[in-house]
């Protein structure tokens, strides 16, 4: 986000959160698909928010409770399934080095039912996060002004007019997938 010295930044002060997220990239990849779906309805409100402003600013108060949200998560899990956790970040650390959970099926399968016994948290199925859904925002208000930093685009993208000759392709096809 670009912006100039007209545009007022939130103080540190409103930024500050009673407690941080402080855990290792392992621990945050093991958990994910099961803080997604714990934490689903207010980030995609959180999201909505920056989506429809354009501008993270009026959605901090969501992004502290989105960060209240993970933290009571990351607690329900220390209480329940702790052991199982640590010997699936554990694995997820060691056994690769891009954090690939290909290697941790089995402690995977283990924390996998802990967190269904337990925490009543399914794993998500592939393609959970990527699936349409409705959400119905809590927020009735639109968005005040967009950010003086998003520039205007124009809605139509110019195409070549109808009359301009139009030449065989130079490979055999314009699809991007055939390059005979």
């Amino acid at each position: 986000m670009v912006i100039t010295k007209e545009t007022e930044l939130p103080e540190f002060e409103q930024l500050k959160v009673e407690h941080e997220v402080d855990l290792s990239t392992a621990t945050l990849m093991a958990a994910a698909p099961y803080l997604g779906k714990y934490c689903e309805s207010i980030n995609n409100e959180f999201m909505l928010c920056r989506y429809e402003n354009q501008d993270p600013r009026p959605c901090v108060e969501l992004g502290k409770i989105v960060t209240k949200c993970t933290i009571e998560f990351f607690k329900r899990v220390k209480k329940n399934c702790l052991h199982e956790h640590n010997q699936y970040t554990n694995c997820i650390d060691k056994s690769s080095g891009n954090y690939k959970p290909w290697f941790c099926r089995k402690t995977h399968a283990v924390y996998e039912e802990c967190m269904r016994e337990k925490l009543c948290i399914d794993y998500p199925g592939f393609g959970y996060f990527t699936r349409g859904r409705i959400h119905t925002s809590k927020c009735t208000d639109p968005p005040e002004e967009l950010c003086p930093c998003v520039p205007s685009m124009d809605d139509e993208t110019r195409h070549l007019p109808d009359c301009k000759p139009r030449l065989p392709p130079r490979f055999s096809s314009r699809l991007y997938w055939i390059t005979e």
